[in-house]
């Protein structure tokens, strides 16, 4: 089992960057594929970004490429996801998710673990 802790959220201005961190505890984060979802009001929940295990391959939306970098750190069980070019339609709760197996696609009915959740708020 994982737990998982988000930070980093805030206001920017459409433009800006943020750069969010996912703290987990438990056992063996290295094994787990990490992710991140986001939400808007009234909105699916939607994948962002994610990446696998081990070498660290990394997977994006098409909504999201180019401007945001995920990465992670197995010595300090931490993955984190770099925003930058914001746009307001960014504007979401974010969080961090934990799945022990990938197929090849990302969804969020596939997420085993998921933290509480950042406000990620873009301003025009």
């Amino acid at each position: 089992q994982v737990q998982l802790v988000e930070s980093g959220g805030g206001l920017v201005q459409a433009g800006g960057s943020l750069r969010l961190s996912c703290a987990a505890s438990g056992n063996a984060f290295s094994t787990y594929y990490m992710s991140w979802f986001r939400q808007a009001p009234g909105k699916e929940r939607e994948f962002v970004a994610g990446i696998s295990r081990y070498l660290g391959n990394t997977y994006y939306a098409d909504s999201v490429k180019g401007r945001f970098t995920t990465s992670r750190d197995n010595a300090k069980n931490a993955v984190y996801l770099e925003m930058n070019s914001l746009k307001p339609e960014d504007t979401a709760v974010y969080y961090c998710a934990a799945q022990r197996s990938f197929s090849g696609r990302w969804h969020y009915s596939l997420v085993e673990y998921w933290g509480q959740g950042t406000q990620v708020t873009v301003s025009s």
